[in-house]
């Protein structure tokens, strides 16, 4: 087997065939033997993006805990290949190469793929991205099976609260498609404000929601659950947005629970058409030809407030290039009034919707000083146009 090409086909049956908590392990086999690489790992961040956990998943790589060692992920150049996409080759002093590979998915950056190879030609580093594809994939497949990541992601202690809030979310927080990309952020208050984001791709169709539950700690988490909830099981039902938030309103008045703000959209992935639905929330902000501006939306009342207007349904038309931004009013909270927020938008706007979303969260998170007084949380929409087509990122080398 030494020296042959990667056979992707070999490494899915045999990831097919092991335990979901070993199937990573399958990668690293096959990485030895056809490659002989050495010193072997995946790394993944944690869940508040300021530590990677790694795996040590073959012969020579460190290890501690058990398997597990925590590197601090600003500065480092796992960062630099999360945030490029691009491969990372580096001479390792004793002969071999350094090599690191993104790990993503559809646009999720699960984590990278690091290990040590011998200074063989350039061929087997062009066979390292379709390994960390193949990684990817199995790793998106297997983690529904296991709380090994889930347990790895949490390197500081989770309440109850802040583990109902992450189990709301989307299990991937990036998605790209031909004519969009979408990625989404969401820091957390110290007591759980009860924020939320959500997409879902149809045929036709892309869904985005952003809420905020007013509240705190478990009481908010709640009602986050019985709003997404709702929202949810209308989608899924096929009801157009209007009665989405209607369901979601008549479900937080029924139960008493308390009100939450929040806004609805679908953009018709044929025509960049979007129908909108303001309950009370922010609005959204537009970044077109370099220019950022406020989007004019009518509010309505929040979900649970009782009035006897209906939901209406808005409008808006993106053009190809655009970017559409998301937020609740923890990212304009008084504590975060010193960021200017368009103007990082204008400012980040060459950079791919994950990178902006962990600049304006991060920009808010220092100014309060990594104390939220609540939920910061944004949702980026890229929107490429009804005809691209092809892939947005290519991992290379540098």
């Amino acid at each position: 087997m030494d020296g042959e090409d990667l056979r992707l086909g070999d490494v899915l049956a045999e990831a097919a065939s092991a335990s979901p908590v070993e199937s990573v392990d399958v990668v690293a086999r096959h990485l030895q033997k056809r490659f002989h690489a050495v010193c072997v790992s995946f790394l993944f961040a944690d869940l508040i993006g300021e530590t990677l956990v790694r795996l040590a998943i073959a012969d020579g790589a460190e290890a501690e805990e058990e398997g597990i060692t925590r590197i601090n992920l600003r500065g480092s150049v796992y960062e630099k290949v999360l945030r490029s996409q691009r491969l990372h080759v580096e001479p390792d002093g004793e002969g071999g190469r350094r090599v690191v590979a993104p790990v993503t998915n559809r646009g999720d950056c699960i984590g990278v793929l690091e290990m040590t190879l011998p200074d063989t030609d350039d061929s087997v580093l062009r066979q390292v991205p379709e390994a960390a594809r193949a990684l990817a994939y199995i790793i998106v497949t297997d983690r529904r099976f296991t709380d090994l990541y889930h347990c790895g992601r949490r390197t500081t202690p989770t309440s109850l609260a802040a583990e109902i809030q992450h189990n709301l979310l989307p299990s991937a927080s990036s998605c790209e498609a031909a004519q969009f990309s979408v990625a989404g952020g969401l820091v957390p208050a110290d007591d759980i404000g009860g924020d939320t984001y959500d997409y879902a791709l149809d045929r036709d169709t892309l869904h985005l929601s952003i809420t905020d539950a007013m509240g705190h700690d478990t009481e908010s988490a709640l009602l986050a659950t019985l709003l997404l909830g709702a929202l949810r099981g209308a989608r899924r039902a096929g009801c157009d947005i209007v009665e989405q938030a209607d369901r979601a309103h008549r479900a937080l008045l029924a139960h008493d629970s308390g009100i939450a703000t929040g806004q609805l959209l679908r953009i018709g992935l044929d025509s960049g058409r979007v129908r909108l639905v303001n309950a009370g929330h922010p609005r959204p902000f537009l970044l077109r030809d370099g220019a950022v501006e406020e989007v004019r939306l009518s509010v309505n009342l929040p979900f649970g407030v009782p009035s006897p207007r209906p939901y209406r349904t808005q409008w808006l038309d993106l053009r190809a290039g655009d970017r559409l931004v998301l937020l609740t009013d923890g990212m304009q909270d008084r504590a975060a009034a010193g960021v200017d927020l368009p103007g990082l938008i204008r400012d980040t706007g060459r950079l791919h919707a994950r990178e902006t979303v962990t600049a304006l969260v991060g920009a808010v998170r220092t100014a309060c000083r990594d104390r939220l007084p609540d939920d910061a949380t944004v949702l980026c929409l890229d929107w490429h146009g009804a005809d691209a087509t092809g892939p947005r990122n290519t991992p290379r080398p540098e």
